[in-house]
C-alpha cells in the first residue's frame, strides 16, 4: 500500500512514497519535482523533503531494531524449547550403578525412539493418502463351490465319465453388506495378479495337477477391462475325495512389496510401497544417527545395517539398489478347501 505525502507551498507537486509490506514500514526512494522552475523554491522543497525523509528514516530505523529485537527472542525461546538430543538424555555408567532403577529409564529411550520413527511413518502415510485420491475400504466375499456330473461317452455307449468342476467366485460388497451396482462393480479377476489351483499332484500326476492364471500386461492397463473374467472354473475327471490348496495374489495399488524378517523386524515395517520403505530407513538412519558427520552423503552403518547390508559404510543413493535383493512379492492368500463327492458343496469366505 503506498501513500503519498505532498511537500513544498503552493504549485509545487513534491511528495514521498511509502509502502507498507507486511506490517513494516519501508521508505522508498523520493521524487521530488516543482511545478515553478524558481531556484530557491526547488531548494525549500528538496531540504524540506530530505528533513521528513529523515525523520521517516529515523523512525523506520527504530522500528526495525524493535522488529529485530522480537525475532532474536523468538529464536532463542525456541532454542531452549528444543528437544534435547539422545546424547544429552543417556546417563552414565557412574549413574546407572548408584541406581539399578536407572535400567528403565534407558529402555524408555530405546522405545521412545521407536515411537519417533512410527510416529513420523504414520505422518508420512497421511500426507501420501492425502495426495493420493481418496480410497474406500470395502469386503470382497468370495465364493467357492463345486459340484460333481457324469459325462456321456463319446461312443455313446457304456457307462459315463465322472467328473467335478471347482468354481471360484466373487463379489464386491457395499456399506451395509448389500452388492455392488452391476454397472459400476468390477470383475473378480481385477482384485488379483496371479490365482493358482493346485490339485493333489498324487492323484492328477505331475502334469495335470495346476491350474494356473497369470495377469498379462495388456489386461493391466485400464483400458482393457474386457480381458477380466468374474471367476474361475476347473475341471477334473474323478469322483473321489480331492485336496486343493487355492492362492490368491492381491493386486495391490501402488505396488507393494515384502521385506526380509530381519529388515521388517527393524523397521517395524512388514509390507509397504517402495517410497515407504525408503522413508523408513531414512528415519531409522536419523534417529540412529548413522549418518557420517563429514561426509554427509554416506552411511555409517551400525551392526544391525551390517548384518542386512553385508557392508560397513555405504551411500544414501545405493540404498534402493541395495534394498532389490531386499524386497519380494507379498504373500498369496492361501485357502484349503476340500472336494467331497456330494451333489452342490459351497464354501464363503470374507
Amino acid at each position: 500500500m503506498a501513500t503519498r505525502i505532498p511537500l513544498g507551498g503552493a504549485g509545487s507537486s513534491s511528495y514521498i512514497h511509502n509502502y507498507q509490506l507486511q506490517g513494516r514500514y519501508i521508505p522508498a526512494h523520493h521524487n521530488v519535482m516543482t511545478a515553478h522552475g524558481s531556484a530557491g523554491r526547488h531548494s525549500l522543497s528538496t531540504s524540506h523533503s530530505r528533513k521528513v525523509a529523515g525523520v521517516q528514516q529515523g523512525r523506520v530505523s527504530d522500528l526495525a531494531k524493535k522488529r529485530m529485537g522480537e525475532v532474536s527472542a523468538w529464536a532463542s525461546k525456541a532454542q531452549k524449547m528444543k528437544k534435547k538430543r539422545l546424547g544429552d538424555k543417556i546417563l552414565s555408567e557412574r549413574v546407572r550403578d548408584l541406581v539399578p532403577e536407572s535400567q528403565a529409564y534407558m529402555d524408555l529411550l530405546v522405545f521412545e525412539r521407536k515411537l519417533d520413527a512410527t510416529i513420523a511413518r504414520k505422518r508420512l502415510e497421511i500426507q501420501e493418502m492425502l495426495r493420493r485420491p481418496l480410497k474406500e475400504k470395502r469386503k470382497l466375499r468370495l465364493f467357492i463351490s463345486h459340484h460333481f456330473f457324469t459325462t456321456e461317452p463319446e461312443s455313446g455307449e457304456g457307462p459315463g465319465i465322472p467328473q467335478w468342476e471347482l468354481k471360484i467366485e466373487g463379489v464386491l460388497l457395499e456399506e451395509g453388506g448389500a452388492q455392488a451396482d452391476a454397472k459400476t462393480k468390477s470383475k473378480f479377476s481385477s482384485f488379483f495378479n496371479n490365482v493358482v489351483i493346485e490339485l493333489d499332484k498324487e492323484l492328477y500326476g505331475p502334469d495335470n495337477h495346476l491350474a494356473e492364471w497369470h495377469r498379462s500386461s495388456s489386461s493391466s492397463s485400464s483400458s482393457s477391462s474386457s480381458a477380466e473374467l468374474d471367476g474361475f472354473t476347473v475341471t477334473r475327471p474323478g469322483e473321489g475325495t480331492v485336496k486343493c490348496t487355492i492362492l490368491l495374489t492381491l493386486n495391490y495399488q501402488p505396488i507393494q512389496y515384502k521385506l526380509t524378517s530381519k529388515l521388517a523386524r527393524l523397521l517395524g515395517v512388514h509390507t509397504a510401497t517402495r517410497p515407504d520403505i525408503i522413508n523408513a530407513v531414512w528415519q531409522y538412519i536419523k534417529s540412529n544417527r548413522l549418518q557420517d558427520p563429514q561426509e554427509r552423503e554416506y552411511i555409517n552403518n551400525d551392526k544391525y545395517f551390517q548384518q542386512i547390508f553385508e557392508v560397513p559404510r555405504m551411500k544414501f543413493t545405493e540404498i534402493p539398489n541395495r534394498l532389490q535383493g531386499l524386497l519380494s512379492s507379498p504373500d498369496p492368500i492361501i485357502i484349503n478347501h476340500l472336494i467331497k463327492y456330494m451333489s452342490l458343496t459351497a464354501t464363503f469366505f470374507h
